[in-house]
């Protein structure tokens, strides 16, 4: 601290001692504050960078998210703690729990509603991220033929679909049978199989396991995301469900309410949907931005 103090002070100090006492004791002052405000500058700047994110995010943003995290950590020194990826549902239930976490991203609004009625979110940091495509799959090179989504009902063989209770593309992937008459309620999750489909379906605890079981031949056909296509191999599009067979499938992202870095949380969620080149990320790995 000393070789801090200026040579007009010291000079002073040598001079009048009750004088250079006084000056010395308010460059002192002047000094410890601008030190003061140079470490605390530090300090803040610090614990800035050592800022850690702890996200819980849907199970099919596996793969694009991490990349945007990356990037987001060379230009901001935030990191990430290792992010949960799991069925929409399941995620809520830890939040429930009292998990730890800072951003939630979940793959449909009713999950998000789930959250926010629970206390478990901030609803003024709320947005819709990303909107996608619901898609019935094949294995890759297979020959199995799907025109319309009533043809499920005459494959040869298991049709995979997430278990709706947890798993948001399950509940549209309902919604879209209960279109066609297959599938006997209208919210995707308060129903039926009908007589037709209902030996043949192969409940999946996420949309990453219902793509497996059709990768590897233990269903001819399922359920996902066009999102999907791009982040597990063996398998290939199908058909896609018309828009208006579902609710649209909207992924909404929010800020938890327990967070204790709620201003980084909602920077990354504004950093996801604004940088170009995470918008480039998430178009690589299908995911649109919700408009």
């Amino acid at each position: 601290m000393f070789d801090m103090v200026s040579r007009r002070g010291f000079v002073s100090l040598s001079a009048a001692a009750a004088a250079g006492l006084g000056l010395a004791g308010c460059s002192g002052n002047k000094t410890s504050e601008l030190a003061g405000s140079d470490t605390g500058s530090a300090k803040s700047s610090s614990k800035k960078k050592a800022v850690e994110l702890q996200v819980f995010a849907a199970n099919s943003l596996e793969k694009a998210l991490p990349e945007v995290q990356e990037l987001y950590t060379e230009q901001t020194g935030t990191t990430f703690a290792d992010t949960q990826f799991k069925a929409s549902g399941d995620l809520v239930e830890q939040m429930r729990a009292g998990a730890a976490v800072d951003v939630l991203i979940t793959a449909s609004k009713g999950t998000m509603d789930d959250a926010e009625a629970a206390g478990l979110v901030d609803a003024d940091t709320r947005e819709d991220m990303f909107v996608n495509d619901l898609v019935i799959i094949r294995a890759e090179g297979s020959d199995t033929k799907v025109e319309a989504i009533a043809d499920v009902a005459n494959l040869d063989g298991k049709i995979a679909i997430g278990d709706a209770k947890t798993v948001p593309a399950g509940k549209y992937a309902n919604q879209a049978l209960a279109s066609v008459g297959l599938y006997t309620g209208t919210e995707g999750d308060d129903g039926e199989y009908t007589p037709e489909i209902a030996d043949k379906v192969a409940l999946a605890d996420k949309v990453g396991t219902a793509a497996a079981y059709v990768s590897t031949g233990d269903c001819v056909a399922g359920f996902v995301y066009s999102s999907d296509i791009f982040r597990y191999d063996g398998i290939e599009e199908a058909f896609v469900c018309p828009e208006d067979s579902h609710k649209p499938i909207v992924y909404p992202g929010a800020v938890a309410e327990s967070s204790e870095h709620a201003d980084e949380a909602k920077a990354f969620i504004d950093f996801c949907l604004t940088n170009k080149k995470a918008q480039k990320i998430w178009a690589k790995y299908g995911f649109e931005l919700s408009a």
